[in-house]
């Protein structure tokens, strides 16, 4: 499987940005997918996921209320919609794959991941 994230960019405070994320390769709804977020001199971090059929997500305290995850398993799409960015939003954003298990939290769980798009959001 290879991914390809896009949509980052450089919005104002309150804004909003749709993240996508473009599988190729099979099997696309035995993915479990996540999306992870790198800022400038942190660790990467956990942002959301979802179940292989969509029917189950998650999200990072920090971020819930605000992004929403989803998924289109017909096109092989995941996309985050992110509302009420917030100057600490910045950073790159990764999303991820794991295959056949449901180990979302753990980052070395994840079998793909893409390139990343670095999502700026100025104050």
């Amino acid at each position: 499987v290879q991914l390809q994230a896009s949509g980052g960019g450089l919005v104002q405070a309150g804004g909003s940005l749709r993240l996508s994320c473009a599988a190729s390769g099979r099997s696309f709804s035995r993915y479990y997918m996540g999306w992870f977020r790198q800022a400038p001199g942190k660790e990467r971090e956990f942002v959301a996921a979802i179940s292989w059929s969509g029917g189950s997500t998650y999200y990072a305290d920090s971020v819930k209320g605000r992004f929403t995850i989803s998924r289109d398993n017909a096109k092989n799409t995941v996309a985050l919609q992110m509302n009420s960015l917030k100057p600490e939003d910045t950073a790159v954003y990764y999303c991820a794959a794991q295959y056949l298990r449901d180990n979302f939290l753990l980052i070395h769980e994840y079998d793909y991941w893409g390139q990343g798009t670095l999502v700026t959001v100025s104050s």
